[in-house]
């Protein structure tokens, strides 16, 4: 397993964790979006990250956005960050271009991200959208994952970061105007909800200012919260089986943290959370056969918590 470990298919992110996010307005293919004024609340008092890891910072007034020039620019700046289906290119200290290797048209993902902003998720902000790619907003701060490696914040508080993630964006309902990519999800049944499907470490950034936000939307859709946990608990279960990973032990301690503190019950979809991680072009063979190991410890460790 990479560093980013805990979504195997992703490679490392950089030793900062810098990564598009924030707030969003969306936008549509043929009319890029302007910046949206809404704030993501901060972290309660008593939240573990208002206490462990929370750091003043100077107010900083973005600059200018880019215009809609950067949209095809063969070299837009230094690679920040790559995952499964999308590439973030560093822009400036404000902005990022996020861009998909496939083309995909980026149009639905900024829908969505227009849509769980309008309800004050923590996340990236959209400020142009055009064909596979997006101009976000660049987010200063350690992944979740970067963040427990360096031991800057306990398992059991990196568990309620995720769990309280899941429990925010379930809150959201299915946004009505966005489009469902049934090609690459055929077998995910709709929902009333937001889900994100990739909601795991390596996708939270703590920023500087803001507490946790959510990154890489790429899979995100209306579903149904037992699925979105389901696939949280079988991404870090992943990791856990892996005799030769890195993060094995610790994985397993986060995904016990995370059953016990979850109020989804997990096991409700993790059938089909398995054969959606199983049909996932962006794992490898020998991450798909652990699939079935991380299956049944996800069953193993709720059964002994319950």
């Amino acid at each position: 397993m990479t560093p980013s470990g805990l979504a195997p298919h992703d490679s490392a992110l950089p030793p900062r964790g810098d990564e598009h996010g924030g707030r969003s307005e969306g936008s549509s293919a043929d009319e890029p979006g302007t910046p949206h004024a809404h704030d993501v609340p901060h972290q309660p008092a008593g939240h573990p990250l208002h206490t462990t890891y929370r750091r003043q910072h100077p107010v900083h007034t973005a600059g200018p956005v880019p215009d809609a020039s950067v949209l095809t620019l063969d070299d837009p700046g230094p690679l920040l960050a790559t995952g499964g289906r999308a590439d973030v290119f560093a822009l400036d200290e404000d902005y990022v271009l996020r861009r998909y290797r496939d083309g995909d048209d980026a149009t639905r993902e900024a829908v969505i991200l227009q849509h769980v902003a309008a309800h004050g998720f923590p996340a990236p902000a959209v400020f142009l959208a055009h064909g596979p790619n997006l101009v976000m907003e660049r987010l200063h701060g350690p992944t979740l994952l970067q963040a427990l490696a360096a031991g800057e914040i306990a398992i059991p508080d990196a568990a309620q970061v995720l769990v309280d993630l899941h429990a925010r964006l379930h809150a959201v309902p299915a946004a009505p105007d966005a489009p469902q990519d049934e090609a690459q999800w055929p077998h995910i049944a709709s929902g009333p909800v937001v889900v994100h499907l990739d909601l795991h470490p390596g996708n939270v950034v703590l920023t500087e200012t803001r507490g946790p936000a959510l990154v890489d939307w790429a899979n995100a859709r209306a579903g149904t919260p037992e699925l979105d946990a389901a696939l949280s608990a079988l991404i870090l279960a992943e990791v856990a089986v892996d005799a030769g990973g890195v993060y094995s032990q610790a994985a397993r301690a986060l995904l016990a943290a995370f059953v016990v503190r979850d109020d989804v019950p997990v096991t409700a979809a993790l059938d089909t959370a398995a054969q959606v991680r199983r049909s996932d072009p962006a794992l490898v063979s020998g991450e798909k056969e652990l699939v079935g190991a991380a299956t049944e410890l996800v069953r193993e460790l709720v059964r002994v918590s319950s």
